[in-house]
């Protein structure tokens, strides 16, 4: 009963991103054509909220639910595996018109052939752990 509390969260979240249209394929179209501000704006205040939250977390030294002290490291140096890995995740993103986060909320809503782009999503997933010892990190 405790987790009660996270999955309100994420039904919370799941409707916000539906009506602001985050799960829309139009937007994420406009927006990799550069003819919309809409789905910029919301990753600008994804982005600042992650930052706020953050640094709350650094500031009040926060605990996870199971009571551990949450550690967040320094990133290591070098960009290329950063700039790799975007352009991977922004070409399927542009390809399928989704990314990780709304594939399920897109199932939710019953839109039954995001099952195959989930599928996809999944078998990347393994692929890359197969691989991840042969890549550069």
């Amino acid at each position: 009963m405790k987790f009660i509390k996270f999955l309100i969260v994420g039904f919370v979240f799941g409707i916000v991103l539906t009506k602001s249209e985050a799960v829309s394929w139009y937007r994420i179209y406009e927006m990799f054509q550069f003819q919309s501000f809409h789905m910029y704006g919301i990753i600008s205040v994804a982005i600042a909220t992650g930052v706020i939250g953050i640094q709350i977390i650094k500031k009040y030294q926060l605990k996870a639910i199971d009571g551990t002290p949450i550690v967040i490291k320094a990133k290591e140096k070098g960009s290329a595996r950063y700039w790799i890995g975007g352009i991977f995740f922004g070409l399927g993103w542009g390809l399928v018109g989704s990314c990780p986060g709304p594939i399920f909320i897109l199932l939710g809503a019953g839109i039954l052939p995001v099952v195959i782009v989930l599928l996809g999503a999944l078998l990347g997933t393994i692929l890359y752990g197969v691989l991840k010892d042969k890549l550069p990190h």
